[in-house]
């Protein structure tokens, strides 16, 4: 009897699946590679990859040829020769001014200006969300309408106010001087990201620490903090890319013996005196901008990240 109902079963189950084959196939049908849709989205976004690679692609060409391979005027050819001597120049005897020590200068006040700024902006900000979004205070709304309202001011408008101030204290011109701004002008809307993204977290959490007791800053450096790492690298690369390219407060608040690289930069390209060098000018743009860049590159995963859990929410 036993087998006899092994049998029936198999056999049951044999006919249902001959049932589903002789029926066809079942599923959602494959997408075809090849498809209009297709060929519209990569057409776009390769025309964009152009929009933006052809320029990289004619500076990194441009630096490494001479200038008598320049003057031929083929701007796209690749190099016949490879030198680097613009690039050796760039960095240590190109002429910003009164000084011709290239932008290794510049390079290190841009490094003492962007540790510290990025460091305490952070630092700050990160606690400045926490408090917003899980201990609610007296006050917290009004604190955090006013933290929108400085993300939108125009840093041109409060520039003089400032320069006033920094004087007053003593310190305009200086490097410390020039971090503080930074600081302040990234305080807005970093607190805006951590606050939206401690937001985000699971209430539930918060709850069960504050029930076990923990408190402030229990909460923060051991619970909220090790799940903070995606939007911790959204507010590095945000601060780094905009202190490291700066120039209207580079210019406006420090003197030429602590410019940072982007105004020795200027200086560099927009010289007037002697022969234009073009791959010297290619080569020292190049180099400023390789902290940014590497920076993003290395981190881009975690920035995709963290600014979409720590975007604006209703």
């Amino acid at each position: 009897m036993a087998n006899s109902s092994t049998l029936n079963t198999t056999a049951a189950g044999i006919d249902a699946v001959s049932d589903r084959v002789g029926s066809g196939p079942s599923g959602r049908k494959p997408r075809k590679v090849i498809s209009q849709r297709n060929i519209i989205l990569y057409g776009l976004l390769g025309v964009a990859a152009l929009y933006y690679l052809v320029p990289l692609y004619v500076m990194i060409v441009t630096s490494l040829k001479g200038m008598p391979e320049i003057r031929m005027g083929n701007i796209f050819s690749p190099p016949l020769e490879i030198t680097f001597e613009p690039w050796a120049k760039a960095w240590a005897s190109a002429c910003t001014g009164l000084n011709c020590d290239g932008l290794s200068r510049g390079f290190w006040n841009s490094v003492r200006i962007l540790v510290p700024s990025v460091v305490v902006s952070i630092a700050v900000a990160s606690v400045s969300g926490y408090a917003l979004a899980n201990w609610r205070f007296k006050g917290s709304d009004v604190f955090f309408s006013i933290l929108i309202v400085g993300a939108f001011i125009p840093y041109q408008v409060m520039i003089y106010p400032i320069v006033i101030l920094l004087r007053e204290l003593g310190i305009y011109g200086t490097l410390t001087g020039l971090v503080i701004v930074h600081t302040i002008f990234g305080m807005p809307i970093l607190t805006l990201l951590f606050r939206n993204y401690f937001t985000s977290l699971p209430e539930e959490l918060f709850k069960a620490a504050r029930i076990d007791g923990a408190g402030f800053w229990q909460i923060f450096l051991r619970i909220m903090l090790p799940m903070s790492l995606p939007i911790f690298v959204v507010a590095m690369i945000l601060q780094v890319t905009g202190i490291w390219n700066d120039f209207l407060f580079g210019v406006v608040f420090t003197r030429p013996d602590s410019y940072p690289m982007t105004v020795q930069l200027n200086n560099i390209v927009n010289s007037v005196q002697g022969v234009k060098e073009y791959n010297v000018n290619m080569a020292a743009t190049l180099l400023t901008g390789a902290v940014p860049l590497i920076v993003y590159f290395v981190s881009g995963r975690l920035f995709v990240r963290g600014i979409a859990a720590g975007a604006v929410k209703g």
